[in-house]
């Protein structure tokens, strides 16, 4: 058998029963849905390192496959969700919460979020939410419920660490939105690399599907298998 042949045979045999499949499971999981792994601590206590998401991008609207084009719109993302998108820093993939959305006044003042002149409400988180955080996280994080009187979610803080607690104020222009980790003290977020654009939004983050503890060799944490995100 020949190197032309071999490859024919490969392509015929092989590649092109695949190809078909392939290019459906790509597109789906480029327009309809996907997974995300998270490598880092930014979004705690909310989501760990070893985390891995279920991405909804159709939450928003319908883009072509592989492209930023988009077909057809049916949402934006509000404040409180937590949303996949692209810094505009380097284009690195993030996982982040929208904390201002297009006209929205962002302020923060010694730690504490002011969403158009208005404190954010803070109050004790229950001990359940950070249970898979470290003994020693734990001890140094201190923790809250950061809500707007009608949504709410986890945040955390570390008073030990130099961080930016006071910013701006500055106004989220159209088709832009402020992201933030919910780990405050230790999140580069709009902070830093300024407002993120709608088109590079690719979803919302709803799910937790599995996680693994990337300090003790993935060790399953069955607790937060497919668990909503708040």
């Amino acid at each position: 058998m020949t190197i032309k042949s071999l490859l024919l045979h490969v392509w015929r045999e092989w590649v092109r029963p695949l190809a078909v499949p392939l290019l459906i499971i790509g597109a789906a999981k480029s327009a309809l849905a996907d997974i995300n792994y998270v490598p880092s601590g930014s979004m705690k206590p909310t989501i760990l390192e070893g985390d891995v998401l279920f991405v909804n991008k159709l939450a928003y609207d319908l883009r072509v496959p592989f492209t930023f084009t988009r077909v057809a719109q049916w949402s934006h993302p509000a404040s409180g969700d937590i949303v996949v998108c692209f810094s505009p820093a380097d284009g690195m993939r993030l996982v982040k919460r929208v904390v201002g959305v297009p006209g929205d006044t962002i302020e923060l003042r010694a730690g504490a979020l002011y969403r158009n002149g208005q404190r954010q409400n803070y109050a004790p988180l229950s001990a359940h939410v950070s249970r898979d955080l470290s003994a020693n996280e734990r001890q140094q994080a201190r923790f809250a419920r950061e809500s707007d009187g009608t949504r709410g979610h986890a945040v955390m803080a570390l008073p030990g660490d130099h961080a930016q607690r006071n910013f701006g104020p500055v106004t989220v222009p159209e088709a832009s939105y402020f992201v933030m980790g919910d780990n405050r003290d230790n999140s580069l977020d709009s902070r830093f690399f300024g407002f993120v654009p709608r088109a590079t939004i690719i979803g919302e983050a709803t799910a937790v599907v599995v996680s693994g503890n990337l300090d003790h060799a993935l060790r399953p944490r069955f607790g937060r298998f497919f668990t909503a995100l708040e």
